[in-house]
Order: structure tokens, then C-alpha cells, then sequence
């Protein structure tokens, strides 16, 4: 028992273990995942129906979206946000790594009769076939990737876009990372849990990296019959390293901004975010 506690317990180096498709492949946490995301009045998995109609607004009308408009959603979970861009008459592609996310987006398209192309493929192996003039990376996607994920990842997006194309993302601040603290959490769950439907314990373990400007939530869900580790990584940025690794990959950062609704950039924000061209 003691050696079990030890590994529980033990700060993994950084990016060690990475398990993200693990909240995409597991059929229970996926559901409860889903269920999250399509609350229109939740902030937990993304943001509400308001916040989310708010931002399309913005984007639709500074991009001139419309019927001549190519879009690529990556990481487009249920379609919250290419639902809206295809309304305004674009041309959409959703990817995602979550099969329910698709299917059920897939669903709403198809209700309302709206042009969007949804594929269940993981966005850092996917080879795009076309062009794109906009490229969105919505709800920190980006801060979950490692570091070597993220190169790829900006330099993937870099090379779809047309020449006069756009990109924009959302982002996690250092005001986040340097509000948080280290943490020791042990719980019994009954049932009916985030990570499991039966009895479980759930250990979090939650480690900040100084330095590299990354938190891990590591969380050991022990259940009767199976123990899973599920590791939460996330970077944070301020407007000079989130510009820095834009322009390694070649893009040329238009600006930044408190959100992609187009608030000024407030650094006492949670968030910022960032419009850049190739």
C-alpha cells in the first residue's frame, strides 16, 4: 500500500505521461463530457449559449464570413461554434477526437440542413485535402498540447490556411497560473461521479511547473475492478510567449486581445487570446 501511495503522490516530470485521449475514448467520461458541453448555460466544458453566440457574432463580422468562406473548427467538439459560422452561410469543417462530440454534431447539422463536414480524426495527424480562410483553435485547446504537440500543431495550421487566410485561438493567461497552488485532494465517491459511474476513490494531485509556466492535475480514480491515471496538463501564456511560438511557425500575429469577442487584452484576465495570418 505504501509503494501504491508513493506513486500516487509522486510529481511526474514534465509532459512524462500524457493521457488526453483518454477523456475522449473512455465511454463514460466521453458521455459526461458531452453532457457538459452542450449545457447552455454552462462554463465548465465551454462556454454558455450567450458567451458562445457573442463570439460567432464577432467572428462572422471581422472575418466577413459567408457563403464564400472556407472555415476549419479544430477541436469543434459538439459544433457550438460551426453551428453559427455555417448558419452565416460558410462552408465549415469540423474535426474532433471525440466520436459522441461527432455524432451528435453530425445530428444537429443534419436538423437544420446546414453545410458543415464533420471527421472524428485526431487534429495532429489529420492532412487536410484543402484550403482554408479561417482556422479556429477555440477554448484553449492549445494549452492542453505539449510543447512538441503545439510546434506541430501551429505549423499544421500555418500550412492550410490561404495565403490572405486567418487563425484564431483562445488561450490560458499567466494571471491563471500564477493564481494557482500545488493541492493534495482524496475523496470516496458513491456513484455517479465525473469519472466513473460505480464507487470509486479519486486522488488529485495538482503540480505546478514554475518554470515552464505549466499546471498537471493528476488525478488516480481507483474503482473494484481497475485503477486509471488521467493527467491534466495545461500551458499558460502571456501576449510575448504566445506571439513568440505563433511566429516560429511561420505566422504573423495581427493582434492580441482579452477574448475572440474582441475585449481588450486585460492581463488580470483568466484568458487572452490572439488573431494571426500565415
Amino acid at each position: 500500500m505504501f509503494a501504491e501511495l508513493t506513486e500516487i503522490n509522486r510529481r511526474p516530470e514534465l509532459y512524462e505521461v500524457y493521457t488526453a485521449d483518454g477523456l475522449w475514448t473512455d465511454e463514460y467520461i466521453a458521455q459526461r463530457m458531452l453532457e457538459y458541453h452542450v449545457d447552455p448555460d454552462g462554463d465548465i466544458a465551454s462556454r454558455s449559449k450567450a458567451k458562445i453566440e457573442a463570439i460567432c457574432s464577432t467572428i462572422i463580422q471581422r472575418f466577413s464570413i459567408g457563403a464564400e468562406s472556407d472555415v476549419l473548427d479544430l477541436g469543434c467538439g459538439p459544433g457550438l461554434y460551426s453551428t453559427y459560422l455555417a448558419r452565416a452561410g460558410a462552408k465549415v469543417t469540423g474535426i474532433d477526437f471525440s466520436e459522441n462530440s461527432i455524432r451528435y454534431a453530425r445530428a444537429q447539422a443534419e436538423a437544420e440542413g446546414l453545410s458543415i463536414h464533420y471527421l472524428h480524426r485526431d487534429y495532429l495527424t489529420w492532412e487536410a485535402e484543402q484550403k482554408y480562410d479561417l482556422a479556429s483553435l477555440i477554448y484553449y485547446d492549445l494549452c492542453a498540447l505539449t510543447s512538441e504537440q503545439r510546434k506541430l500543431m501551429l505549423k499544421k495550421i500555418h500550412d492550410l490556411l490561404k495565403p490572405e487566410g486567418h487563425f484564431i485561438l483562445d488561450v490560458f493567461s499567466d494571471a491563471m497560473f500564477d493564481a494557482a497552488e500545488e493541492k493534495r485532494t482524496y475523496e470516496f465517491i458513491p456513484g455517479n461521479g465525473f469519472w466513473a459511474g460505480g464507487a470509486h476513490y479519486l486522488f488529485l494531485n495538482g503540480f505546478l511547473y514554475k518554470d515552464e509556466r505549466v499546471t498537471l492535475d493528476k488525478y488516480t480514480i481507483i474503482e473494484p475492478d481497475r485503477t486509471r491515471v488521467i493527467y491534466n496538463w495545461l500551458k499558460y501564456f502571456n501576449p510575448q510567449s504566445l506571439t513568440a511560438e505563433l511566429e516560429e511557425a511561420g505566422f504573423k500575429v495581427l493582434g492580441i486581445q482579452g477574448d475572440l469577442g474582441g475585449a481588450d487584452y486585460d492581463p488580470t484576465s483568466i484568458e487572452l487570446a490572439a488573431v494571426a495570418k500565415p
